[in-house]
């Protein structure tokens, strides 16, 4: 791992309450070259204790904990932690909440169920968007109109990217595809998972092995009682 060491890697804390969901931000963050998770937290003591100790450049942080509200754990990271910069990624889809986390600073914000190639984007502009800014400081450069647009629309490019999905691949039969994926710790078979989004099979097999093939879902055989093998699909 001599390469990870001569390059500046990005440390991530994941603050999530759903020990499922937080290993599913911990596998994506870990296909994305150049960045590595340091910490998960599961409340805010944890959060706050962990923000101090670790003091991450990215903050994966969800909206909704029994014991705070994500929008005061933000404000208290801008406050606290000014070098630290916060991406949302939670099921809140109130207006006024949007409003305020954009309000407070936040690269992005992601609804829930996550899709892998929405959140890699994501992730790719925030490391062009940090090493951009990090050479500007290290050179004393000062900036002109054309990088401050450059830093303000790093997201630009993010919605046309995402919607280029293969012929027969709606984004939302996608999302609610991978919501059950992620919902279920077990393998489930292309008739369960139609039946869960009210598809036909053939429909739902189309979805698994399209995320199959983005290296987000792993599948495998299963024999039934009749000995005739069926393919599960998983998170992987």
């Amino acid at each position: 791992m001599a390469y990870k060491q001569t390059e500046q890697w990005i440390s991530v804390l994941i603050i999530e309450d759903d020990h499922r969901i937080a290993e599913i931000n911990r596998r994506f963050i870990e296909k994305v070259h150049g960045y590595e998770v340091v910490g998960v937290a599961m409340n805010e003591e944890e959060a706050k204790e962990q923000l101090d100790i670790l003091c991450p450049d990215l903050v994966l942080l969800d909206m909704y904990f029994p014991d705070m509200n994500g929008l005061d754990l933000l404000r208290y990271i801008k406050q606290q932690h000014h070098s630290t910069d916060v991406i949302m990624i939670t099921a809140g889809k109130e207006v006024e909440a949007v409003r305020e986390a954009i309000g407070q600073g936040i690269f992005d914000y992601i609804i829930k169920p996550v899709i892998f190639q929405r959140f890699e984007q994501t992730l790719s502009n925030y490391k062009n968007y940090r090493e951009k800014v990090e050479k500007w400081i290290n050179e004393k450069e000062s900036v002109n109109q054309e990088k401050v647009d450059e830093l303000m629309l790093k997201n630009r490019k993010v919605e046309e990217k995402i919607s280029y999905l293969p012929k027969g691949i709606d984004r939302l039969t996608l999302e609610k595809v991978s919501d059950v994926i992620q919902k279920r710790s077990g393998g489930l078979t292309a008739d369960e998972v139609g039946k869960e989004i009210g598809a036909s099979r053939s429909t739902a097999r189309r979805y698994l092995e399209y995320l199959v093939s983005k290296g987000d879902v792993a599948a495998d055989l299963s024999y039934g009682v009749v000995g005739r093998p069926e393919r599960v699909y998983m998170l992987r």
